[in-house]
């Protein structure tokens, strides 16, 4: 992985999801170190951002690094200055950068002139840190990822786009449940298919809530109105209305089943009240491996991993 971008979960491999949660925890262990002394990353955004700025700004900082934070304002991507040109400029300043944007096209674009790694901190299709720090979480409750089966239930966003295509290359069973009309884009549910039949997992897409979530180990879900859609709120709160993760739909998993969210919740809408609150709930912890997993991903991308761990 190392000097490679990481703009969807499509770019790696069933093996470097397995080696970035193994450094994760690795590193989540030792704390602070100094592997990326020296090194810079920067963080272009044109959304906001409570978990996804301030875990990777610490991370940086962490392992030794360092990082500078552009607002929308500041730069103004594709409006005041080019795509292109940002790309070309800001790669001749730092060592990586971190692109949250609303257009999945302009990160390509931005990474096909960039001279340094981009990672992918959100776009309109997918959240593939997001997916990364969900599986290490999934990893360290349930002591593995094989045969465990994920359940999501709601929009089939960006998210879930990057989460079935992780679950499909590790082994994991993914179940999404949507209204009809909002289930993952079909190049990417057969993306998913197809690293399916490597891997034994098994795909499943229904409008149907219970037929998702029965047996599960885990139950999934995200705000019913992402970023750029608050025209559709309301719209989208009557057609979800059925698929809110409550105490009912919980009891149709396994007793042991975990609940997680990427934050931030609508508690009452796609949650019920309470429900984050409860023992089954993960999703502090998660948020936290937020930090931890892109310290690994930062550190790969960067080489900072070559360096002994524990000589740090």
């Amino acid at each position: 992985m190392q000097g490679k971008d990481l703009l969807s979960i499509a770019d790696l491999s069933g093996e470097d999801i397995r080696l970035l949660i193994s450094r994760a925890i690795d590193i989540k262990a030792e704390g602070w170190l100094s592997l990326l002394e020296r090194k810079m990353l920067a963080l272009i955004f044109e959304k906001p951002s409570l978990r996804t700025r301030v875990s990777f700004e610490v991370a940086m900082k962490q392992l030794g690094g360092d990082s500078i934070y552009l607002s929308p304002a500041e730069v103004g991507l594709g409006k005041r200055e080019s795509v292109p040109d940002v790309a070309r400029v800001l790669s001749r300043y730092v060592d990586v950068i971190a692109s949250r944007t609303f257009s999945h096209h302009n990160l390509e674009t931005f990474a096909s002139y960039s001279a340094v790694p981009v990672i992918n901190a959100l776009s309109d299709q997918e959240h593939p840190c997001q997916a990364l720090s969900d599986l290490l979480t999934i990893y360290e409750k349930k002591g593995g990822l094989d045969g465990l089966t994920i359940a999501f239930v709601g929009d089939g966003n960006n998210v879930a786009h990057s989460l079935m295509l992780a679950a499909s290359l590790t082994g994991m069973n993914f179940r999404i449940a949507s209204p009809s009309g909002y289930s993952v884009e079909d190049r990417v549910l057969l993306l998913a298919q197809d690293y399916a039949l490597d891997s034994g997992a098994e795909i499943i897409c229904t409008e149907e809530v219970e037929a998702a979530v029965g047996g599960a180990d885990i139950i999934y879900t995200d705000v019913w109105t992402s970023m750029g859609q608050e025209a559709e709120a309301e719209a989208r709160r009557q057609t979800f209305a059925s698929y809110q993760v409550n105490e009912k739909l919980l009891s149709l998993a396994k007793e042991d089943a975990i609940v997680m969210h990427p934050l931030p919740a609508h508690h009452g809408e796609e949650v019920a009240e309470g429900v984050l609150e409860s023992p089954n709930s993960v999703v502090f912890d998660q948020a936290e491996n937020r930090l931890h997993l892109q310290k690994a991903l930062l550190a790969e991308i960067l080489g900072g991993l070559e360096i002994s761990l524990t000589s740090s």
